[in-house]
């Protein structure tokens, strides 16, 4: 009798089960990001596979968004043509605005930064490497290349150079047929997509090393802003990149170089400490670039820009001064730090969870000792009313 009438109240007193929250209802709210329409319309392209929804709450749940995530009272973030941007605080990691910032996007030469995080610091900058014509067979004439001939032996130190002010495609294939060991460049490019599961590039998937348009070759900006983090600690890197002008003498069997940097804003914006700029018909524009003002590194990364109002370099500057101009503690997420795993589920959903069972252990409470098997009865006795309930509701066969 004591049984009965526990459950009796238990049933009038039961709330209904918590379902866990679907992954569009755990993301960030929508809100459009400021865009202006482009004078020439892109062309068509098609569309990205979807974000795991683990990996949208990467960095912080503010950022589980295809739109706009910026910080409480913050300014209005600048109207630009990129699909998808983000600034972020290059030494304390915070994330200081984005748009869409782990949408898939393709990232055209700025997956050559994934090439020299991944490579860089296993390559011997004194190592002279001949080039060979598999290395330069199926670039396309009309492609960025630093002008590497078959049979010439140039310095990793200069491939680096070539890569990075000149977006050489030729010395990306070279890099990453040496970085490769005995698998040539399909290794490289493996230690590449190595490399951005390492940092937490979740959306990051390489399939050349150059950049040039492959098969499922995506990016995210969120990813680009991990891996330039990774780049930046290494003062070579830094180095290469801040480089305006770089002479490569001429030796046997090869002409001499000049390469000039590429990246405009190392003269245009005060502060820039260098950058790389992409651009394929598919990807359209990108730029990830990095630029220091009163002791504070800010990265700015943006992907499917066009080439006018602003361009990408343009657009770069204005976001760069919109993040310059927040408070230094101002932030929607942060930079996660290589190795770190992943959440296994978005915090809200983890916090769902544990509202649902401390629900269960009230009514344990509740129970006291011998409590299990009279919740036993309770859960018995909802499972025969849903299973009644069904039945009164179940349209008839006949």
């Amino acid at each position: 009798m004591t049984i009965i009438c526990v459950v009796a109240v238990a049933l009038s007193l039961t709330t209904p089960a918590v379902v866990p929250a679907s992954p569009a209802r755990l993301a960030a709210p929508y809100v459009p990001c400021p865009a202006v329409k482009p004078p020439v319309a892109p062309p068509p392209a098609p569309s990205p596979p979807p974000v795991d929804p683990a990996d949208l709450a990467v960095g912080g749940e503010s950022l589980a968004t295809a739109g706009l995530s910026i910080p409480a009272g913050a300014s209005n973030a600048p109207a630009v043509t990129a699909t998808s941007w983000l600034v972020a605080d290059l030494d304390s990691g915070a994330v200081l605005g984005g748009c869409g910032p782990h949408e898939r996007r393709t990232p055209a030469s700025v997956q050559k930064m994934l090439l020299a995080a991944a490579l860089m610091p296993h390559l011997d900058p004194t190592q002279v490497v001949e080039v060979t014509r598999a290395d330069l067979r199926d670039l396309d004439p009309a492609s960025s290349v630093m002008g590497l001939v078959p049979g010439g032996r140039y310095s990793i130190e200069s491939l680096w150079l070539g890569l990075l002010l000149k977006s050489g495609n030729d010395a990306a294939n070279v890099l990453a047929r040496v970085g490769g060991g005995s698998t040539g460049r399909p290794g490289g490019v493996q230690a590449m997509n190595d490399e951005a599961h390492r940092l937490g590039a979740n959306q990051t998937h390489a399939a050349t090393p150059s950049g040039l348009d492959g098969p499922g070759q995506y990016t995210s900006a969120y990813d680009l802003a991990l891996i330039a983090r990774a780049t930046y600690t290494r003062a070579d890197f830094r180095r290469y990149v801040a480089t305006r002008v770089a002479e490569i003498p001429a030796g046997p069997g090869r002409p001499g170089l000049s390469l000039t940097h590429d990246n405009t804003l190392l003269d245009r914006y005060p502060g820039t400490l260098g950058g790389k700029t992409g651009f394929t018909d598919l990807a359209r524009q990108t730029y990830v670039g990095v630029a220091e003002r009163n002791g504070r590194r800010l990265a700015v990364t943006l992907l499917g820009a066009e080439t006018a109002p602003l361009g990408s370099l343009g657009e770069a500057a204005a976001l760069l001064n919109w993040g310059f101009a927040l408070s230094p503690d101002a932030s929607v997420g942060r930079l996660v730090g290589p190795g770190e795993k992943k959440p296994d589920r978005p915090v809200s959903q983890v916090k769902a969870d544990q509202a649902r069972t401390g629900r269960s252990m009230s009514w344990m409470a509740i129970l006291g000792p011998g409590g299990g098997g009279v919740l036993a009865v309770l859960l018995l006795a909802g499972s025969v009313r849903r299973r009644a309930a069904r039945a009164a509701t179940k349209p008839s066969s006949g």
